[in-house]
C-alpha cells in the first residue's frame, strides 16, 4: 500500500516563494491564481517582532471533502492517496471550493474550470518528486510515502512532533508541518495588516468581523503581512436560484394545501395558476444554476456522468421530478380534472419539499463553511418556500378573483410560514458554535450584510407576518398583497445574506 503525503519544515523555511513559482512553470499556473503559496504573519512589536511563514496547498485528504460533493467526479482520490482532478469532466460548479475547508481550489482563467496542487503525479509515476520538492533551497519541502518506514518523510515524522490545518473537521489531511506557528496555520488567531501587506497581492480577506468570547473564541495574536487572495465563489445568481426554487416548491406546497382544504376544483387558480408558476421558476431555477457554471455547456455532465454521493447531482434528479409532477398538476388543470389533481397532490407536494430542502444536504457538504452546517437549514428553506409561494399565490389572487375561502387558506399559509421562519432565524442566531459559525453570523447582522438581513427579516419576514395578520382581520385583500410581496423579498435578502456571510470567514 502507498500513501503520499507532505512534511512542510518551517522551521528551515525562509519564505523565498521558490516552490510558488517551480509550481506556477511546472504547471503552467495562471497569473492571480497558485496551487501552492507562502503566507507571512508577523507576531509581536516592534523591536521585539519575527515573522513566520507557511506554505499552503491541496492537503490530500484521506476523507477529501472537494471529491465527496463534486458532481462528475472530477476530483477524484487515487490508490495512492493523491487527490487529483480530471479537466475535461469539470462543469465548475465550484461547489468544491466551498467545500475545501483550506482554500486549496481555484478557478484557473484560462480553463475555466478548478485546478490544486495534485502532486505533481505525471512526475511522481516516474518516479521524480515533486516540483516544488525539487526546488527548494533549504529542502523544507518532504514528499513520498508514508507507508514506507524508509522513506525521508516517515523518518522527519517518526521524529519530530508535527501539525495540522483545521484538524476539528475531520479530514485527515496529509499535509503535516514541522515547527509551525499555529497563528501561521489558522487564520482565525491573524487579522490583515491595516497599512497594507507586502508585494500586497490582496486586501480582501475578509478580516472583518472576529469573535474573541474569553474562554471559548481564538485570540488575534498576529498580524498576516503577505497571503494569496481567495474570492467569494458563490454569490448573486446561487441566492437568486435559491429563492426562485422557493417560490417554485412553495406554489406547490401552498397549492397541496388549498387541495386538502377542499379547493382542487378551483381551476384557474390551484389547478392552473400554481403549476404554472411553479414550472417557470422552476425553469428560472435551471437557467440560474446553469449560469452559475463556469463550463455551461458541460451542465448535462450531471445526468451522463453523475456522483451520486453529490447533493448537486441529487437535487438535479429531485427538481426534474418536481417539474414533472407540477406538469401532471397542471395537465389535471388543463383536462379540468380535480380527481387528476387531487391523485398528484401529495407526490407532487413531497417532490417540491424535497426541491426547497436539498439544498441543506447540498451546504452540508460544504464542510469548509461552519455556518451552513446548522440542522435548523433545512426547516427554514422549507419555510421560506411556504412564505414564498404563498406569498406569490396571494399577489396573485386579486387576478383570479378568489373565494373567500381559499384566500383565508392561502393567508394562514403565508402566515403561518413566516411565523416558523421567524422563530428558526431567532433560534438559530441565538444559539452559539464554532468561531467560524458565530464570526458568520456577526457578519449577516452587524457587518457587511448587516442590511439586507435586517431589511429582509424585520421588513419582509415579520412585516409579512403583522400584514398577513390585518389582512385575516380585515378581509383586505391589498393588505394581503402587500403581505405576500414584504414574505418573497423577505426570504429573497435573508438568502443573499445567509450565503454571503457564510463564505465570508477566511480559510487560510
Amino acid at each position: 500500500m502507498t500513501r503520499y503525503a507532505f512534511l512542510i519544515d518551517q522551521d528551515t523555511c525562509i519564505g523565498c516563494h521558490a516552490c510558488t513559482v517551480a509550481c506556477k512553470a511546472e504547471h503552467d499556473v495562471p497569473l492571480g491564481v497558485n496551487r501552492t503559496w507562502v503566507k507571512y504573519i508577523e507576531r509581536g512589536e516592534f523591536p521585539d517582532t519575527r515573522r513566520f511563514y507557511s506554505v499552503n496547498r491541496c492537503n490530500h485528504c484521506d476523507d477529501a471533502p472537494c471529491v465527496s460533493i463534486c458532481p462528475t467526479t472530477a476530483l477524484f482520490r487515487r490508490d495512492d492517496g493523491i487527490v487529483d482532478f480530471n479537466d475535461s469532466s469539470c462543469i465548475g460548479c465550484k461547489s468544491c471550493m466551498n467545500a475545501c475547508p483550506y482554500d486549496a481550489l481555484y478557478v484557473n482563467p484560462q480553463t475555466q474550470t478548478v485546478h490544486k496542487c495534485n502532486f505533481c503525479t505525471h512526475r511522481v509515476e516516474v518516479g521524480l518528486e515533486p516540483s516544488c520538492v525539487v526546488v527548494c533551497p533549504t529542502q523544507s519541502i518532504f514528499a513520498g510515502d508514508i507507508e514506507d518506514p524508509t522513506s525521508k518523510i516517515s523518518v522527519m515524522l517518526s521524529r519530530h512532533e508535527t501539525s495540522v490545518k483545521a484538524p476539528e473537521q475531520n479530514t485527515k489531511p496529509h499535509v503535516f508541518y514541522k515547527g509551525v506557528d499555529q497563528a501561521a496555520i489558522d487564520p482565525l488567531r491573524t487579522k490583515i495588516a491595516e497599512d497594507g501587506m507586502i508585494w500586497a497581492e490582496t486586501t480582501e480577506h475578509h478580516p472583518t468581523i472576529r469573535v474573541d468570547t474569553p474562554g471559548r473564541g481564538k485570540q488575534i495574536v498576529a498580524r498576516t503581512a503577505y497571503t494569496t487572495a481567495h474570492p467569494m465563489v458563490w454569490k448573486g445568481k446561487v441566492s437568486a436560484y435559491l429563492a426562485t426554487k422557493a417560490i417554485s416548491a412553495g406554489a406547490i406546497l401552498a397549492g397541496a394545501v388549498a387541495v386538502l382544504a377542499g379547493h382542487a376544483d378551483n381551476r384557474a387558480f390551484v389547478g392552473l395558476a400554481l403549476p404554472i408558476v411553479a414550472l417557470l421558476f422552476a425553469a428560472a431555477t435551471g437557467a440560474l444554476l446553469i449560469a452559475d457554471l463556469k463550463q455551461p455547456k458541460r451542465f448535462h455532465y450531471i445526468f451522463t456522468r453523475p456522483q451520486w454521493g453529490s447533493w448537486l447531482v441529487r437535487g438535479a434528479f429531485i427538481l426534474l421530478g418536481h417539474g414533472l409532477f407540477a406538469s401532471l398538476w397542471l395537465l389535471g388543470g388543463l383536462l379540468d380534472s380535480p380527481g387528476l389533481i387531487k391523485a398528484v397532490a401529495i407526490p407532487a407536494a413531497l417532490f417540491a419539499a424535497g426541491t426547497a430542502g436539498y439544498t441543506a444536504f447540498l451546504f452540508g457538504q460544504c464542510e469548509g463553511r461552519d455556518f451552513w452546517q446548522t440542522p435548523l437549514l433545512l426547516p427554514v428553506l422549507l419555510a421560506q418556500a411556504g412564505a414564498a409561494g404563498a406569498g406569490l399565490g396571494l399577489v396573485m389572487a386579486r387576478l383570479f378573483d378568489l373565494p373567500e375561502p381559499l384566500m383565508t387558506t392561502m393567508i394562514w399559509v403565508l402566515l403561518g410560514s413566516v411565523l416558523a421562519l421567524a422563530f428558526l432565524i431567532w433560534t438559530e442566531l441565538s444559539s452559539t458554535g464554532t468561531v467560524h459559525v458565530e464570526m458568520a453570523q456577526r457578519a449577516m447582522t452587524h457587518g457587511d450584510y448587516k442590511g439586507r438581513f435586517w431589511v429582509g427579516v424585520v421588513v419582509g419576514v415579520a412585516g409579512a407576518g403583522a400584514l398577513a395578520i390585518l389582512a385575516l382581520v380585515t378581509g383586505s385583500w391589498i393588505l394581503a398583497l402587500v403581505a405576500g410581496v414584504a414574505a418573497i423579498v423577505g426570504v429573497a435578502l435573508y438568502e443573499d445574506a445567509f450565503v454571503r456571510a457564510g463564505q465570508s470567514v477566511p480559510l487560510s
